[in-house]
């Protein structure tokens, strides 16, 4: 890790570090690298992290949005102490199919309780104050979108559903999300009526971006852009590679699949620099 962090191929650092080895790691990276960008470290903060809470899906039964937020605060204020930057959470993903795996990560099937619960967890995430406050940790609602939906309750599978169903059901609780200030996204695994979101342009650019007014960045889930490969959306690593970072993912999560082909892909003008 500490050579990939020094030849500047490494930005990010997923769950696990711990504050002591993140200082050690995170003066590499602004002392001994070329550009000195700090490392960003994140980690899944779901229910707590030193102090534990119900599941998202237990607290979500009391109804209470004071509640959702004042665990929030508190898992965040401990992940920060910990030297964490960034919380993959709130999940805000409506849950109707109850052989979907990941249901009790969420705030379940209500539609108006998972909003509510959205904006309340974010703004427990990142604090009162701002990002650049300490005790801030930055929020990443996720899986974008319609993750919960797969046919059968089958994770990573197909979502197959109309655009009425889209926007009133699955859309609201991320739009909640950002509107109370979250600056990250996750893009899902699935594919959405035959484009996988990880490279859906229509979904992370033209809806996201262009319609909400999103003005931060969007991070595959564990190798969801390389999951464009087993949808038979891309060709390889490298085409899906492109279509991911086209349609408008800008952190690619363990596959590695952007450093190994961005170089390539913008020197022969598949993907342009700008």
């Amino acid at each position: 890790v500490t050579a990939a962090i020094r030849s500047g191929q490494c930005g990010a650092l997923f769950n696990g570090v711990g504050a002591e080895a993140g200082r050690q790691v995170q003066r590499i990276a602004v002392e001994e690298t070329r550009l000195k960008i700090p490392l960003l470290f994140a980690a899944d903060i779901i229910h707590g992290l030193y102090t534990v809470f119900p599941v998202p899906l237990a607290e979500a039964a009391a109804f209470d949005e004071d509640l959702a937020y004042k665990t929030a605060r508190a898992a965040s204020l401990e992940g920060a102490v910990s030297g964490i930057h960034q919380s993959y959470a709130p999940m805000v993903d409506v849950a109707r199919d109850q052989r979907w795996g990941r249901v009790v990560e969420g705030a379940g099937e209500d539609v108006l309780l998972n909003q509510r619960l959205a904006a309340a967890r974010v703004r427990g995430v990142q604090g009162d104050k701002g990002l650049a406050d300490r005790d801030a940790l930055l929020a990443t609602p996720k899986h974008f979108v319609a993750y919960s939906a797969a046919i059968g309750g089958m994770e990573y599978n197909t979502t197959d559903m109309s655009e009425a169903t889209l926007r009133g059901v699955f859309l609201p609780p991320f739009r909640s999300a950002i509107e109370a200030g979250a600056l990250s996204v996750m893009s899902a695994f699935n594919d959405l009526n035959g484009v996988p979101t990880s490279g859906n342009h229509r979904m992370l650019t033209e809806v996201l971006r262009g319609e909400w007014g999103f003005e931060g960045f969007v991070v595959s889930d564990y190798t969801s852009e390389q999951e464009l490969i087993a949808h038979g959306f891309a060709e390889d690593g490298r085409d899906a590679a492109r279509i991911a970072l086209m349609a408008g993912v800008d952190t690619s999560m363990v596959s590695g699949l952007y450093m190994q082909h961005i170089p390539d892909l913008v020197a022969k003008g598949d993907v342009p620099v700008s």
